[in-house]
């Protein structure tokens, strides 16, 4: 079979729907709108949870509590093993490296150092975050630790 040999399935091509063309059409007088009232009318739309003018659920319902989505400060995970995997070169390591290496997103700045793994050389890491673990190894292994 080749591409010029294609055709498609029985009933896959139909004739687009033509509303308001007369009676004959089938689809003519309403134009398949139901009878009269906001529905039929142009341009009309209903929302969600829109109930026709009747109180709606969403409003009888009680709303209690905080939801802190709006306030919470994203912050991005790091940990000591995944410093020690980073090449022999790096001696500075910061969001924006971690970010290129892949070890966090792109647009995350926040970045916390967990001290989960060993380091055995010397880096100096900028962070917002320590842990108090990690900074005892990082100052250990003769490592700076910023907080900025």
């Amino acid at each position: 079979m080749k591409l010029h040999e294609l055709r498609n399935v029985a009933g896959a091509i139909h004739r687009k729907k033509r509303v308001g063309c007369g009676e004959g059409g089938g689809h003519g007088k309403t134009s398949t709108r139901g009878g009269k009232g906001q529905s039929a009318r142009s341009g009309s739309s209903f929302r969600p949870g829109f109930e026709g003018g009747q109180m709606p659920l969403y409003r009888k319902l009680p709303h209690r509590g905080f939801n802190n989505s709006n306030f919470r400060t994203e912050i991005a995970v790091v940990n000591l093993r995944d410093l020690g995997g980073l090449g022999a070169e790096v001696t500075e390591v910061d969001a924006v490296y971690l970010a290129k290496a892949g070890l966090i997103r792109s647009g995350e700045t926040s970045v916390k150092v967990l001290g989960d793994g060993e380091i055995t050389r010397a880096l100096t890491v900028t962070a917002a975050r320590f842990s108090e673990a990690a900074k005892a190894k990082i100052e250990k292994a003769g490592g700076k630790v910023i907080v900025g």
